[in-house]
């Protein structure tokens, strides 16, 4: 039996987990060289390497976009308080280790839909004496259970900026959900002076054959996979003053002092961006 073959934690079943379906959270994990995935996500990571098999550089890039961006609003900006939704089962680099590395007041909450991400995260990301976070089981599709939620209530103080994080989710939202919708819904939730940092997938740097692959496999996922075009993502920022350099590979945002050369575009296939809510006029 290898290492992959040990469940990661005991009673899955108890707490709502079907191993046998493929989870983004997962997937991704094993992505990173994460224990914490089944023989479904494994064989579905799998079939997107065999397509396109710079996608370990591109999970890698995207948490490197976190990373900086947060350091950024946390150490530049002076945010103090994040909302991570689809956060993902905890990794090197998460949400409250940089900005309470940077302000151990800061306050955070995450938000996922697996119950494997919950059970980890409330064992792992343990807070700092001085800040505090909390763990919600919900969903994006439902944006007002997030923002209505008691533990994101007593955790942020809506009347204060908060940073919205959405990385690498937006894209198992299809059109038919209006995503945009979603989005506009959170922000509204938000002062002026929040921040949007969000990075999604794009076929726009792939050869036409990668894309088509790509794309076969996000039309059979559960759920669906939406890569969007440039201008497609750029409508998610409607009414927000994007941050220089703009919206960009995750692995070029503002990422002077990291390693050269960069990966190229074709490697990466993300956008990311960070975008400040501006004041009412």
């Amino acid at each position: 039996m290898t290492d992959h073959d040990q469940a990661p934690i005991t009673g899955l079943a108890s707490v709502g987990i079907d191993t046998s379906v493929a989870h983004p959270a997962r997937r991704y994990d094993y992505w990173l060289g994460g224990k914490d995935n089944f023989q479904a996500d494994r064989d579905a990571a799998d079939a997107v390497a065999a397509a396109w098999p710079s996608i370990r550089t591109a999970v890698l890039e995207n948490r490197g976009f976190l990373r900086r961006a947060v350091s950024h609003l946390a150490g530049e900006v002076g945010i103090r308080q994040f909302l991570d939704i689809g956060t993902g089962l905890p990794t090197v680099s998460n949400v409250h280790e940089v900005a309470q590395g940077i302000a151990p007041e800061s306050r955070i909450v995450y938000v996922d839909n697996d119950p494997l991400v919950l059970v980890h995260a409330r064992a792992l990301l343990t807070s700092s004496p001085e800040g505090e976070t909390a763990y919600i089981d919900a969903d994006l599709h439902e944006p007002e259970k997030i923002l209505n939620n008691s533990a994101a209530q007593a955790t942020l103080d809506f009347s204060r900026p908060i940073a919205l994080m959405l990385l690498a989710v937006l894209h198992f939202l299809p059109d038919s959900d209006d995503p945009y919708a979603i989005v506009a819904r959170l922000v509204d939730a938000l002062p002026p002076g929040s921040y949007l940092v969000l990075s999604h997938s794009t076929f726009d740097p792939l050869d036409e054959q990668t894309a088509a692959k790509l794309a076969a496999i996000g039309e059979s996922s559960v759920p669906p996979f939406t890569a969007r075009t440039k201008e497609q993502v750029s409508r998610f920022f409607t009414g927000l003053e994007i941050l220089e350099p703009g919206i960009v590979s995750v692995a070029d945002w503002r990422a002077g002092e990291e390693p050269q050369p960069r990966p190229t575009p074709p490697e990466v296939g993300w956008y990311g961006a960070v975008a400040r809510k501006p004041a009412r006029d």
